[in-house]
């Protein structure tokens, strides 16, 4: 998109780098954060733990094995939300074209505020003085003309880094990296690309189009457009989160019983909290199941399980009701190794019948004022200081935590 500024911002190692600064005493230790099971899995690792060859989504048994003396934690989601919350505030300052990607990172449009701020490296610089400023963190930023070119650019820069790439350099940045860090090339788009001897992004660029059609489809040339930095995708500041969920893998395959069900409710709790802390609410609940028979090499099948409320929902227990009556409808006979609730059809939560929710006198009214006192304990003393019920999990990985990173080669 020519004549554009857009800056990438992604925090360094977020979830570990925020319980580090929260514990003074694990500043400098090798700090593992996510799923502490034999089938949990690495959400983030600080970069102690990541020269001992950690990496996020990694199994944590291989992670234990690289890094035997780093600390593992299992996450603090609402701390790291609220965390986040003061992140995107500190973003807002500079451009109202905001698009958040998760907790830690978001794409900003900052052409409009160049008249305002300067240039888009002064803007950049500001606001990772303002973020480190609220947070005590540090955040990596790339600028560039495209979403593409100030993504990749971000993560070059690692950690604590600013690094720019002007207009009329896009094109020698790109081509000597390696193609695997195009967006839309994974393991199985890689390998199609290195049988036909395309090893970089230079390979990619001067490639025939039709040769990448006859063997990637359409994919091809929208991979080669990309490659020669073309990149249409805009800052969608009005980005609205389509669902919310969390899921976990459980130490040892089970089947229907009080830790199934109460995993789900207390998944059903995790999930209802981020909807008020976000003013949303949700009217599709799912429940995800991953069942135990093994149909290779790490592939199991997978079920789900859906229901639509007449009207959205921030509640919990509503939330664990449906949830339940899902999982009770599929249980019988079923093993399975992971288990996760999700809420989708999101919209903005009604404050005026939010308001008479909590001072009518009915289970409704009583519950929104439940829901209100259990959100104030879970900010104050964590998440796991008050539940309904006995439900609890341990997060082998939160929906949507684990994003798709690529570490330099």
């Amino acid at each position: 998109m020519a004549g554009r500024t857009i800056l990438h911002a992604d925090m360094d190692a977020f979830y570990a780098a925020v319980e580090q600064h929260d514990r003074p005493e694990l500043r400098g230790q090798p700090v593992i954060v996510g799923g502490t099971g034999g089938r949990g899995v690495v959400m983030t690792a600080s970069y102690e733990a990541r020269a001992f060859g950690v990496r996020s989504a990694m199994p944590t048994v291989e992670a234990r094995r690289l890094c035997p003396q780093a600390v593992f934690l299992p996450g603090r989601m609402a701390r790291y939300a609220e965390v986040s919350r003061t992140i995107r505030e500190a973003f807002g300052e500079f451009t109202p074209a905001v698009e958040p990607l998760s907790l830690d990172e978001a794409f900003l449009d900052v052409t409009s505020s160049l008249s305002l701020f300067g240039t888009g490296r002064a803007i950049a610089e500001r606001l990772k003085a303002r973020v480190r400023e609220e947070t005590g963190l540090t955040v990596s930023v790339g600028i560039g003309p495209t979403k593409m070119v100030a993504k990749i650019a971000s993560q070059l820069g690692k950690p604590d880094g600013l690094l720019e790439v002007p207009p009329e350099e896009v094109d020698r940045f790109l081509r000597p990296l390696p193609v695997g860090w195009l967006w839309g090339v994974g393991s199985v788009t890689g390998a199609s690309l290195r049988a036909l001897g395309i090893e970089t992004i230079a390979d990619l660029a001067d490639a025939d189009a039709s040769l990448l059609r006859a063997h990637l489809g359409n994919q091809g040339p929208a991979l080669r457009e990309l490659a020669r930095g073309h990149d249409r995708r805009s800052v969608e500041g009005d980005w609205r989160r389509k669902s919310y969920g969390e899921e976990n893998t459980f130490a040892g395959d089970l089947t229907d019983g009080d830790e199934i069900r109460g995993t789900i409710v207390a998944h059903a709790e995790a999930v209802a909290r981020r909807l008020r802390g976000d003013g949303r609410r949700g009217r599709t609940i799912t429940l995800k199941i991953k069942l135990a028979r093994r149909l290779g090499p790490g592939k199991f099948p997978m079920l789900t399980r859906s229901f639509t409320l007449p009207r959205g929902t921030d509640d919990g227990k509503a939330i664990a009701d449906v949830a339940l009556a899902l999982w009770e409808a599929v249980s019988a006979g079923k093993t399975i190794r992971l288990i996760g609730v999700s809420v989708s059809g999101i919209d903005p939560r009604d404050d005026a019948a939010s308001q008479l929710d909590l001072f009518a006198a009915t289970p409704g009214g009583k519950r929104a004022a439940l829901n209100r006192a259990m959100d104030r304990v879970a900010e104050r003393f964590g998440d796991g200081a008050l539940r309904r019920g006995d439900g609890q999990a341990e997060r082998a990985s939160p929906t949507g935590a684990i994003k798709d990173r690529r570490p330099p080669p």
